[in-house]
């Protein structure tokens, strides 16, 4: 296995882009994933790696995509996509290795449960290989209207924020403060539901999330900061992780 692939299962692949035709490859994905006029790319794109799933049963098609940022510690935090819409000062104080996880997509026309699977255990790989502390996105919900989401959201408030010492603030301008608007007790069936996927696989891991979550019109969805600390993931889902990224 070269350096480059960070895993295969079955048939599909994950590996790291090699080429700027790679990276284009994964703009394009991204573009028809998130419905954008233009091709979705920004200035982190060139700083990022970027991690690409393919189909080896289907010519080596792109099913799904996302991007690593790699710091050696929470002082370099500053310089990544969150720290636009969040206030991260909190983090500055963590000691490790850390990696922003972003733009993550899925293709629109691909369902197989194993594509998501095999996109963790490549980041589970990467995350291995790179000996990386906590890792941490902008986890998001489509749309920017809240009401559909409420249980979702008192869901998070009341199980998933995040430790009071890495909490992050509020930056943006247009925010919803569910954590101190929302009484309601969660109705949980209808929370998970609602819980974007990918979120969904970080709080299965022992993920947390900001008291707030951002309202991105560009985007035309809203997020919320989530952290993994890569220590506090329970010895059971590190098992079946590690497994299928072995």
């Amino acid at each position: 296995m070269s350096d480059a692939v960070l895993l295969s299962k079955g048939r599909y692949r994950a590996r790291l882009a090699a080429s700027s035709g790679d990276l284009v490859r994964a703009q394009q994905l991204r573009t028809l994933a998130f419905g954008t006029q233009e091709l979705d790319q920004d200035r982190f794109d060139t700083i990022c790696e970027h991690v690409l799933i393919e189909d080896l049963s289907d010519g080596e098609a792109l099913v799904c995509c996302f991007r690593m940022l790699t710091m050696q510690g929470g002082q370099e935090i500053t310089n990544s996509y969150s720290a636009q819409f969040y206030d991260l000062s909190a983090l500055q104080d963590f000691a490790g290795p850390m990696v922003e996880m972003g733009r993550f997509c899925l293709h629109p026309d691909r369902h197989d449960p194993d594509i998501l699977r095999v996109a963790w255990g490549g980041m589970t790989a990467f995350v291995d290989r790179n000996g990386i502390e906590l890792l941490f996105g902008c986890s998001s919900f489509a749309g920017t209207e809240t009401d559909m989401y409420l249980d979702a959201f008192a869901m998070l408030k009341h199980r998933h924020l995040a430790p009071k010492r890495w909490l992050p603030r509020v930056k943006a301008p247009d925010v919803f403060r569910f954590a101190a608007r929302l009484r309601r007790k969660p109705d949980a069936k209808k929370a998970m539901l609602r819980m974007p996927p990918l979120l969904r696989t970080y709080l299965m891991m022992g993920g947390w999330v900001s008291d707030h979550a951002v309202v991105d019109r560009q985007m035309n969805t809203l997020h919320v900061f989530t952290g993994v600390e890569i220590g506090a993931i329970p010895p059971a889902r590190k098992r079946l992780l590690r497994l299928v990224a072995g």
